[in-house]
């Protein structure tokens, strides 16, 4: 009977090929955590950038990590907003609709882009995607696009609509400064202007003063016969937004 020799040759055979398996598999998960790594420290300073409205600085590291992790909405996301900021309509849009593909249900990017198309004209698909972002239980800050949504009906001549979505995110948040200034905005055109000083009142209760909330402001008080108020607020228009548009249409109004 001939020894056989095949069958520890066959099971050393077989634990290199495990032990080259493992080792493989080590390196692959290594090199895996670490494109995560570089994704994510890429992702994090360019949206801190961002918000330091450092746009080069920004732009760099989130096509660092775009380049890295095409597939991270998070990223596709970020370099959206970019685009957005640096008045690249056509990239916005395709990095918005690149983050929309990866997952179509991530509320985010529902919300951004559905601000974004609205922005530029499309309100109809704006306002779908903003509902869907409304309505995901997944959504924990809805009043974020029930604001946006609220924007696009005002850019569709819909106020009455655009009105009981900024109240529905007052409902939600009721300190949040932009539906805040919406509110001061709508009740001042509706000759309602002492809901636009309280309005006015609970936004400089969480943030400070714009050139459209002294635009406001200055109307509201002369409507309200506050000369003396409506001249201050007149002054801090031209003094703070000296090259705003509010600013120079101020600049004309003599009559208090």
């Amino acid at each position: 009977m001939q020894p056989n020799y095949s069958k520890p040759s066959q099971l050393y055979a077989l634990a290199l090929l495990i032990a080259t398996s493992l080792n493989s598999c080590a390196l692959f998960t290594d090199q895996s955590a670490e494109r995560a790594d570089y994704t994510r420290i890429h992702l994090q300073l360019g949206v801190r950038y961002l918000e330091m409205n450092k746009l080069e600085l920004a732009k760099e590291n989130l096509l660092l990590a775009v380049e890295q992790d095409p597939n991270n909405v998070q990223v596709q996301n970020s370099v959206a907003f970019l685009y957005e900021k640096l008045n690249n309509t056509q990239l916005a849009n395709k990095h918005y609709q690149a983050a929309l593909n990866l997952v179509p249900d991530d509320w985010s990017v529902q919300n951004n882009y559905g601000r974004f198309l609205c922005e530029h004209g499309k309100n109809q698909q704006g306002l779908e995607l903003l509902t869907k972002a409304i309505a995901t239980p997944l959504n924990d800050k809805p009043w974020l696009a029930l604001t946006n949504a609220g924007r696009c009906q005002e850019a569709a001549q819909q106020a009455q609509n655009a009105e009981t979505y900024f109240k529905q995110a007052l409902n939600l948040n009721n300190s949040y400064a932009p539906a805040l200034l919406e509110m001061q905005k709508i009740s001042y055109l509706s000759a309602d202007y002492v809901a636009a000083k309280i309005y006015l009142q609970r936004f400089l209760a969480v943030a400070e003063q714009t050139a459209n909330s002294l635009w406001f402001a200055v109307h509201t008080e002369q409507a309200l016969g506050n000369n003396s108020l409506a001249k201050h607020y007149q002054k801090e228009l031209l003094e703070k937004f000296p090259l705003s548009e509010e600013a120079k249409k101020s600049a004309n109004i003599k009559d208090f």
